[in-house]
C-alpha cells in the first residue's frame, strides 16, 4: 500500500498562520476604515503619483521572485542570483517610493495630525511597507547566501517561502490601492 501523505512542511505551515494574521490586521484596518468614513469630520484625499509607481515596482518584483524560483528549481544558479538581486532592489525601490509618496502627501498638507481619514491612510499604507521592508531584509539575506561560497542549500523551501511571502505583499498592496481608491 503507497502512502501519498503529503505533508506540509513546518515553515510553510508557520508563513500561511502568518499570512492569515497579517490579513486579518488588514481586513481590520480596512473594516475600521470603512466604518470611520461615514464621521462628519471625514476628509477625501488622492495617491500620490508616487504610490502608482510603486505600484509598477511591485508588480515587476512579483514577475522577478516568479522567475527566480523557476531558475532555482532548474537549477539554473547564476539567473537566479541576479532575480533576486534584482527582486531585492525592486522591493527597495518599492520602499523609496512609499517613502516619496508619503512626502507628497505631508507637503499637501495631509499629516498623521491632519484627520483621524489621514492616519488611517498613514497607518495601513505604513504597516504594508514594513511588511514589504522586511521581505526586503529576507532578500538580503536569501542573496547573500546565494553568493556564498561557505554553504550550498540546494533546498527549494527557503525559495519557495520567499516567493509565497513576496508574491502575498504584492497582491496585498493592489488590494490596498484598490481599497483607497475606491472607498473614499
Amino acid at each position: 500500500m503507497e502512502n501519498n501523505n503529503k505533508k506540509t512542511h513546518p515553515h510553510k505551515f508557520v508563513l500561511w498562520v502568518g499570512i492569515g494574521s497579517i490579513l486579518m490586521m488588514f481586513a481590520g484596518l480596512t473594516s475600521a476604515y470603512i466604518v470611520k468614513r461615514n464621521q462628519a469630520n471625514w476628509q477625501t484625499f488622492n495617491l500620490p503619483v508616487a504610490f502608482w509607481y510603486s505600484t509598477a515596482i511591485v508588480l515587476a518584483s512579483s514577475f522577478t521572485i516568479m522567475l527566480a524560483l523557476r531558475s532555482f528549481k532548474e537549477r539554473a544558479m547564476s539567473k537566479y542570483r541576479a532575480l533576486m538581486v534584482a527582486t531585492m532592489l525592486l522591493g527597495a525601490m518599492f520602499v523609496i517610493l512609499q517613502i516619496v509618496g508619503f512626502q507628497q502627501l505631508w507637503q499637501k498638507g495631509i499629516t498623521l495630525q491632519g484627520n483621524v481619514s489621514y492616519s488611517f491612510l498613514y497607518v495601513i499604507v505604513g504597516l504594508h511597507a514594513l511588511h514589504v521592508v522586511g521581505g526586503v531584509i529576507a532578500l538580503v539575506v536569501m542573496s547573500s547566501m546565494a553568493f556564498s561560497r561557505k554553504k550550498r542549500n540546494y533546498s527549494i523551501v527557503p525559495v519557495e517561502l520567499m516567493s509565497t511571502y513576496w508574491h502575498f505583499v504584492d497582491i496585498l498592496w493592489i488590494y490596498l490601492l484598490i481599497f483607497l481608491i475606491m472607498i473614499k
